[in-house]
């Protein structure tokens, strides 16, 4: 399938889509007329590209988590569960989220604190 058509499935741009061909993300082959053909397995990548973006993660992250090694006796669907590097990266960015949350917590007090004196004052002026 052309560019065009995987951009309306996965409501990627076509200018991502060569960047996830350039970094390495996903594999395309060419026609005869040097136009790119992307196969079925290029949406579920590109899909997969998305949710990790999603969670925060770089395209060179997402890139070493699609090559991620893990021991070959280990034939599962699901290799990502084996993907020490992935663990890791998934563990980070929980700390970095956990860090903006706490950090969000107290604006939200110190702001609650600021409006209910502005409002207090606002009722004592107005005795």
């Amino acid at each position: 399938m052309k560019i065009g058509k995987v951009r309306k499935i996965t409501g990627v741009s076509a200018r991502s889509i060569r960047y996830y061909e350039e970094k390495g993300l996903i594999q395309t082959s060419r026609q005869e007329n040097n136009y790119r053909e992307y196969d079925e397995k290029t949406i579920e990548s590109i899909n997969t590209i998305q949710l990790y973006l999603g969670l925060g993660l770089t395209t060179d992250q997402i890139r070493d988590i699609i090559f991620c090694r893990f021991p070959e006796r280990q034939e599962h669907k699901d290799k990502d569960v084996y993907c020490e590097e992935l663990l890791l990266m998934y563990q980070s960015k929980m700390h970095e989220i956990n860090q903006q949350l706490e950090a969000l917590t107290k604006a939200k007090f110190n702001l609650a604190e600021k409006i209910n004196r502005m409002v207090q004052k606002r009722k004592e002026d107005n005795e």
